[in-house]
């Protein structure tokens, strides 16, 4: 198997399968194929292990449902492309490498890998959607293809060293780092810094790779040129993350 990922700011990801081979990605995420591929729907992929363990793996932020690309008579070609600016990042998947990555950041992988939920946290109404923060871990042996928005950014920590980053920019982190969800400091800052109520901890030793793009900031970025209609639901979103700020301080107090 063969693969290079071509472009910048919008790359894709364009397999070159031997017969025989194949890869599994979520459902939805093919470009474009040659004939020689074959596509299969299932929930087996991944570690699903069944019904019950693909929804194991949804409750990670994962799909119910993945595709099994394979291909047949004759060497395959396979493309996935992202959704939006960002970057694809190659992985090698093995017992003594396992990587945490946020829940859009699956795009495809060979057999041999799973995916299951690593941590998930309601971070209060309007955050993220309503749907938390959510990582899923792929672990296995094989290979792993990750989608990453906007610029990469990585740092290695040192046993100990604590990096506090925005949960929408922490984009993947090898399993030796130590990971935990922290409120901004101060009453002030959590009400009217514009930076947000949560941070995530991240703690060595081991390597981070950060996004300088999350969905959520696009989604802002965007907001002034939608419908008003969405504006007052984005009114309602910021009024329930207050209310959820000040419950969540009487609850500690």
């Amino acid at each position: 198997m063969n693969y290079r990922i071509i472009g910048t700011t919008l790359p894709v990801l364009e397999l070159q399968l031997n017969p025989g081979e194949g890869v599994f990605a979520v459902s939805g995420e093919l470009s474009w194929m040659n004939s020689a591929i074959t596509m299969n729907t299932t929930t087996q992929f991944g570690g699903g292990g069944g019904f019950f363990g693909a929804l194991k793996r949804m409750a990670g932020g994962g799909s119910l449902f993945m595709t099994d690309y394979r291909a047949e008579g004759g060497e395959g070609l396979l493309a996935f492309a992202t959704r939006v600016p960002g970057s694809i990042l190659f992985l090698e998947i093995s017992p003594s490498e396992t990587y945490l990555v946020h829940r859009h950041g699956f795009l495809c992988a060979t057999h041999g890998v799973e995916l299951n939920v690593a941590f998930q946290q309601s971070l209060g109404a309007g955050i993220f959607g309503g749907d938390g923060f959510l990582l899923q871990k792929v672990s296995g042996t094989g290979h792993a293809w990750i989608e990453l928005d906007g610029e990469v950014v990585t740092y290695d920590l040192k046993p100990g060293e604590t990096l506090r980053v925005h949960p929408g920019h922490v984009g993947m982190f090898q399993e030796s780092v130590g990971f935990q969800i922290t409120r901004v400091p101060g009453i002030k800052n959590m009400l009217f810094g514009g930076d947000g109520i949560f941070l995530a901890a991240l703690t060595g030793p081991g390597r981070v790779w950060l996004q300088s793009l999350p969905l959520s900031n696009l989604a802002h970025a965007l907001q002034p040129y939608l419908p008003r209609t969405v504006e007052r639901v984005e009114d309602a979103g910021a009024g329930a993350v207050i209310g959820s700020v000040i419950r969540g301080l009487t609850k500690g107090s």
